[in-house]
């Protein structure tokens, strides 16, 4: 549940105007409804999840970074030892929720329905590990040049490290909305709005009175700490 922010992401290819990408998105259903906001310029995005948390991911190396900003902490994460995390929670998985255990789909429902105005085609999406509606816009203004930079967190490096997320490819316009069922809980996620005004670099960048904390090791705490 704790990288569940990233499931309303897709992409197209790119021929389009490059240019800098806000977008403010309602979350409701994980407690308190809160919002939360997407920055994305030259193939690195920033997602802040709340006051407190955000992190940085680079679509150039696949690298993450997370923000611990009330501690002015950080956690960096390569793409190997992402994909490594994700082989070894795999290896601990029951055996029908472990990669290969069927291969998930995006379908078209063929069903529509009119969100904040906008006509939306309706997608659904089960992996092992949840279950997913989205609502995209295929008329959503300025949507080729969304779509473009939008692509930058496109699943496929999530996919490739194991985590079952959808080929966002495939979606016809912008994902104004989405219901994403997993661990019992429902996480319902609404597009606010979008801005394409430039942002400064420096957002992109971890701060350099920041103090670098390694990472936990995985394999031990799926292990019980032995």
């Amino acid at each position: 549940m704790k990288i569940f922010n990233a499931c309303c992401f897709l992409g197209i290819t790119m021929t389009v105007a490059r240019a800098d990408l806000t977008m403010v998105e309602k979350v409701e259903g994980a407690g308190p409804t809160t919002d939360l906001t997407i920055k994305i310029k030259d193939n690195i995005a920033r997602i802040d999840s709340n006051p407190t948390m955000a992190t940085i991911v680079n679509g150039k190396n696949g690298e993450v970074i997370n923000l611990m900003l009330d501690q002015k902490k950080i956690v960096r994460i390569s793409a190997d030892k992402m994909k490594a995390v994700a082989e070894m929670v795999n290896k601990y998985a029951p055996a029908d929720k472990k990669n290969g255990a069927g291969t998930p789909k995006l379908v078209a429902t063929g069903k529509k329905e009119k969100i904040g105005g906008y006509d939306a085609d309706e997608y659904v999406y089960e992996s092992p590990y949840f279950k997913a509606t989205y609502w995209v816009a295929p008329q959503y203004p300025n949507g080729p040049a969304i779509l473009a930079e939008l692509k930058t967190l496109n699943p496929q490096m999530w996919a490739a490290n194991g985590m079952n997320l959808p080929d966002y490819n495939t979606f016809n316009g912008v994902p104004i909305k989405s219901v994403v069922s997993a661990g019992g809980s429902q996480i319902t996620t609404t597009l606010v709005s979008v801005k394409q005004d430039p942002i400064d670099p420096a957002q992109f960048v971890p701060p350099a009175d920041f103090q670098e904390i390694k990472m936990p090791d995985i394999g031990k705490l799926l292990q019980g700490g032995h």
